[in-house]
């Protein structure tokens, strides 16, 4: 069964790889015998990360740059995995969203996704390979004071199931919506907007998900490694939960 899981002698390309979730992902990829593309806007954290794995490369990309996308894709001539990780958050309501702030936020989680995949797609359908989307439970229902990023997310999921009917039998495209993971994503969001009241709001984070805590990158990263194996070969359009049962309440 763990041979299922392997991802010997394939290449994959990770968004935001160098922290958090893409990290996560990263490290796991490799550990499986992939060749992992760290790519990240910051390009130093890239390449310790890429350092510390075997195979890897650092690989500077600015995901809501289309000239930053396509000089990347220009070098690759093989890819068998694609993770749509790189994103950012914002906090407010709809009259609290300024028209910056939304753009910017659709720039890099909606915008990234698409500049990203239309570039890899063609190398994706050479090798018979597929996309993994990260999403967010806030594309599937609502969360209090996240208007523009419950939309980005929204998007990402309508996204992933209209490029899976597109490639059905030649690539597959899915999402994972995770929970409240405890990276550092998380952890500035707590600094930046609940300094103040830092230890009753990760209590408040925490008691969110039924399962009465965060969770971890490496779980999301063991989910991502399954969609991308030979283990879900039957596996496109879907969207997977994984949130400490917090859409189920």
């Amino acid at each position: 069964m763990e041979n299922l899981f392997r991802l010997d002698g394939k290449r994959a390309l990770v968004t935001g790889g160098a922290s958090g979730i893409g990290e996560a992902i990263s490290r796991l990829f490799s550990s499986v015998g992939c060749e992992v593309l760290i790519a990240d806007v910051d390009p130093a954290r890239a390449a310790q990360v890429a350092e510390s794995l075997p195979g890897a490369q650092a690989v500077h990309l600015d995901v809501t740059s289309e000239q930053s996308v396509d000089s990347v894709f220009r070098t690759l001539r093989h890819l068998d995995v694609l993770v749509n990780n790189a994103g950012i958050g914002l906090v407010g309501g709809v009259e609290e969203t300024g028209l910056e702030d939304f753009q910017r936020l659709f720039a890099v989680n909606v915008q990234g996704v698409f500049l990203v995949s239309r570039a890899a797609i063609p190398l994706l359908l050479k090798s018979g390979g597929n996309i993994v989307n990260i999403g967010s439970v806030a594309g599937l229902i609502g969360v209090r004071k996240r208007f523009a990023y419950c939309g980005t997310k929204g998007a990402v999921v309508a996204m992933t199931r209209q490029m899976a009917v597109d490639y059905a039998g030649q690539v597959r495209v899915n999402c994972i919506a995770p929970g409240t993971v405890d990276t550092p994503f998380v952890e500035a969001y707590l600094r930046k907007y609940h300094n103040h009241e830092y230890d009753e709001m990760r209590k408040q984070l925490n008691a969110r998900q039924p399962v009465g805590r965060l969770g971890r990158p490496d779980e999301i990263a063991a989910m991502a490694l399954y969609l991308a194996s030979r283990a879900a070969e039957f596996v496109t359009g879907s969207v997977l939960t994984i949130d400490g049962g917090w859409t189920a309440a």
